[in-house]
């Protein structure tokens, strides 16, 4: 294995990549922000284009990426799959197809990035099955910039923010945390960042009421990849048990396995008898050591968490955010062939 390896490889679930080229990626990244902040050029994908097509909207994705090919001397492009002729269903009738779309699409740019999920789709998993239909069909690198399942992403940017902050995470204990907000959100921020975590050696804890277990099987890829990795990963259903001795804390609302079945009026009711399931001030002073704040964002401030919590000395929600900028010019250039 090799940095070159790399080349033209999708990235759409955080186990597309191994641990030792996350760690490469995460070399790249260090100077990358080096270079960022000390003002030098470094325009390796000149004349690469990279399109994003965003079914979903966002504000730090559009933002960080369409930043970091300006950066690295290219040029992103926005597309929005409303204003294109693209189906999801193959079927006649229905519209361009997705293997047509990627072929000609793969004729214009040197990368596809795709971010589709949750409202965009009609069950769980299609975000993910559309991304490996695109791979499939593609000729250049498919980006997963947020699927229902998985945002590697966003998960390499936690793991990096974790060990720039702590150094070695290995042993550190994070509680990824179910947590009250009125917005019914997604799972796949909650579940990369269990993932990666795991990966990387972490003691994870991921707590929710009990309506609101994740995806079974990436469950079980946490328990398998922490038992390789010496970490460890377990669920509880208590929040301020699992809280007890946290390094880091992630609350974030997602959903119920039942979403799609009974719709968003119904699972707000659910939400609605947890609306004490919230980070606040008082449980990072008494249980939490010291419960450092990760929030991928948006952050629903006086639910999710106190706005207390996201401005004191203990959050990292804009230098995590920030970090999307660095980590993606890493990825960027290393799938689309840059030289470093």
């Amino acid at each position: 294995m090799s940095w070159y390896d790399l080349k033209d490889r999708d990235l759409i679930s955080e186990l597309d990549w191994t641990r030792e080229e996350y760690d490469i990626a995460m070399k790249v990244t260090d100077q990358m922000k080096g270079l960022y902040y000390s003002g030098k050029s470094h325009p390796y994908l000149e004349y690469k284009t990279f399109a994003m097509l965003f079914f979903a909207g966002s504000t730090r994705t559009r933002m960080s990426f369409e930043t970091a090919m300006t950066q690295l001397g290219g040029h992103s492009q926005f597309l929005n799959p409303s204003t294109m002729r693209l189906s999801l269903e193959d079927k006649p009738g229905a519209g361009e197809t997705v293997k047509d779309t990627a072929r000609a699409m793969s004729r214009f740019c040197d990368g596809i990035g795709i971010r589709l999920l949750d409202d965009q789709i009609s069950y769980y998993s299609q975000g993910d099955e559309v991304m490996r239909k695109f791979a499939e069909c593609a000729e250049v690198p498919i980006i997963n910039m947020a699927s229902d399942i998985n945002h590697p992403c966003q998960s390499l940017t936690d793991i990096y923010t974790m060990k720039e902050k702590l150094g070695d995470v290995k042993g550190k204990k994070i509680v990824i945390t179910w947590a009250y907000t009125p917005w019914i959100r997604g799972r796949c921020s909650v579940q990369g960042t269990a993932l990666i975590s795991s990966l990387y050696g972490m003691d994870v804890v991921v707590a929710n009421p009990p309506e609101y277990d994740l995806d079974p099987n990436v469950m079980q890829t946490c328990k398998d990849l922490a038992s390789k990795s010496g970490g460890s990963f377990e669920i509880a259903h208590a929040m301020e048990v699992a809280l007890d001795g946290a390094t880091v804390v992630f609350p974030r609302n997602w959903y119920t396995a039942r979403r799609y079945d009974i719709g968003k009026e119904e699972e707000l009711k659910i939400a609605n008898r947890y609306r004490n399931w919230r980070y606040t001030a008082e449980q990072q002073r008494k249980l939490c050591a010291p419960g450092y704040l990760l929030q991928c964002m948006p952050i629903d401030r006086g639910n999710e968490a106190e706005s207390s919590v996201c401005d004191n000395e203990l959050s990292w929600i804009y230098d995590q955010a920030e970090n999307r900028l660095h980590t993606q010019k890493a990825i960027l250039t290393l799938t689309m062939g840059g030289r470093v």
